[in-house]
């Protein structure tokens, strides 16, 4: 295949900043931009290229893409995903998947029903930072991981929409990041203080434990996030913004990384995924898989997400059950 030929819905604030700059330097190219208020949709095309359109359906009709990047308001995300994927056309979309676990898991059907990929732009699963520590992770035997805790804050939230949720709108990252990590989640345990600050207790099904500890007093523009990995006989990795690193094996450290920025927010793309996720997604159109992000895992995040705030709402432990899918088509990752 020559480059990928890539249509985008979507011309708002952070989708130029993050999402056109890289769909070039990933190795595609951009056919074709959508979004309701077209002076945003003729400036993105006049600056990364494209056709301007209004209409998502009118758009890969006339442009024919090899994919579909969808960067629009989250309600809109599994409506326009499932049409795009039922025309045969690969899918990227922002995060959330969905509203709710519900609304992702019908996403993650038509995507196996129809083999098409779907995936969702969980950053924080193609960072260098956790690409190494989840290559890390995976040399060692499930039983030999024992824990792994995250803290991770923001400044404040409004907390008065779905959408200006602290929990749904800046923690969701993280939350789908300990699956990524340590495998599914079966029993979630939380405090909260109102909206705003969040101790959570994990029990993975491979036994490992873990933490979130969450909260919105803080800053947006100082990072504050960091990640303890403990595994049997000596081993662990702390990753601090994630970007730095430092694994200790046996008890003797082993590896240190320090990038070269303070916060990860400056860099190339691959610190913060947003490049390297766009790299993967184009991949995976050549190859005919599916990625680390694909919509399966994404349902799985939102469940795990919506344990946390049964429990909660309950005061009590939740179990957390994820629904099969019924038909699986798609390959897997390389």
């Amino acid at each position: 295949m020559s480059d990928p030929r890539l249509c985008i819905v979507g011309a708002g604030n952070l989708s130029s900043r993050r999402i056109y700059p890289y769909i070039g330097l990933a190795g595609a190219e951009l056919v074709g931009v959508c979004d309701l208020d077209q002076e945003k949709a003729a400036r993105n095309a006049r600056r990364f290229g494209g056709a301007v359109y209004q209409e998502m359906e009118t758009m890969v009709e006339a442009e024919k893409p090899d994919g579909v990047i969808i960067c629009i308001d989250m309600d809109h995300h599994a409506t326009l995903a499932q049409v795009a994927m039922r025309r045969g056309i690969p899918v990227y979309t922002e995060k959330p998947p969905a509203p709710s676990a519900a609304a992702t898991l019908a996403v993650a059907q038509v995507a196996a029903e129809t083999g098409m990929l779907c995936m969702t732009a969980f950053k924080k699963r193609y960072t260098t930072a956790y690409t190494r520590a989840k290559a890390w992770i995976d040399q060692f035997a499930a039983d030999d991981l024992y824990a792994i805790s995250f803290d991770y804050c923001a400044a404040q939230y409004a907390n008065d929409t779905l959408r200006g949720s602290f929990l749904f709108d800046f923690c969701l990252h993280i939350i789908d990041l300990a699956g990524y990590l340590f495998g599914d989640v079966e029993r979630v345990f939380a405090f909260v203080k109102g909206p705003d600050a969040y101790a959570v207790s994990l029990q993975f099904r491979n036994g490992a434990v873990g933490s979130f500890t969450f909260a919105d007093g803080r800053s947006f523009s100082i990072p504050t996030e960091e990640v303890e990995i403990t595994v049997r006989g000596g081993n662990f990795m702390t990753v601090h913004n994630s970007s730095s690193w430092r694994i200790t094996e046996a008890g003797s450290c082993t590896e240190w990384r320090e990038p070269p920025t303070f916060t990860s927010a400056g860099d190339s793309g691959n610190d913060t995924g947003h490049l390297a996720e766009i790299v993967d997604f184009l991949a995976a159109i050549r190859e005919g898989r599916t990625t680390r992000s694909n919509i399966y895992e994404s349902y799985k995040t939102m469940v795990l997400y919506e344990a946390i705030l049964a429990s909660a709402a309950g005061g009590e432990a939740v179990e957390v059950r994820y629904e099969p899918l019924r038909v699986v088509a798609w390959k897997e990752t390389a």
